[in-house]
């Protein structure tokens, strides 16, 4: 009889353990969708090379969101791009959205650079003032060919 009764303890330490790590996950890639209390956002991209679901969204540096779509307009030829900021943060509403890298071999994340109104954005505004990746490639290849202009958006 104890020994069912270790046998049942176990299995659902297991499984608790395993639920656990699941929720987890979700949360760590994005999945599990925005966190309570988070203010979602737009922006309006030519290029998010590297960004995709579940990239950070830093200001300072610090963590304080997660992007939560990324789709082509048809129209424009731009990526739209949805993140979530924790709610406990008000954004000017000059702030501007940058993609920025971790370097040469690093990863991509969207970069928040906060502005200096009075006003904050309301909560599901689109923030107008981007920046798009820049592509190493392009600027190694530019650089090797020698050529003076570089693209600047």
């Amino acid at each position: 009889m104890t020994n069912h009764t270790t046998e049942v303890l176990v299995g659902g330490a297991v499984l608790a353990v395993a639920i656990g790590f699941f929720v987890y996950a979700g949360q760590l890639t994005g999945v599990a969708g925005p966190v309570s209390g988070a203010s979602a956002y737009s922006a309006s991209f030519r290029s998010v090379e590297g960004v995709t679901v579940g990239t950070d969204v830093r200001l300072g540096g610090v963590k304080v969101g997660t992007v939560t779509s990324v789709v082509l307009d048809p129209k424009t030829f731009r990526a739209e791009t949805g993140f979530t900021v924790d709610g406990g943060i008000s954004l000017p509403e000059d702030t501007a959205a940058v993609i920025a890298s971790e370097g040469l071999l690093g990863g991509s994340f969207v970069e928040l650079i906060p502005g200096g109104s009075p006003f904050d954005l309301e909560p599901g505004s689109e923030i107008l003032d981007t920046q798009s990746a820049i592509s190493i490639i392009n600027l190694l290849l530019k650089f090797v060919a020698g050529d003076e202009e570089v693209p600047v958006e």
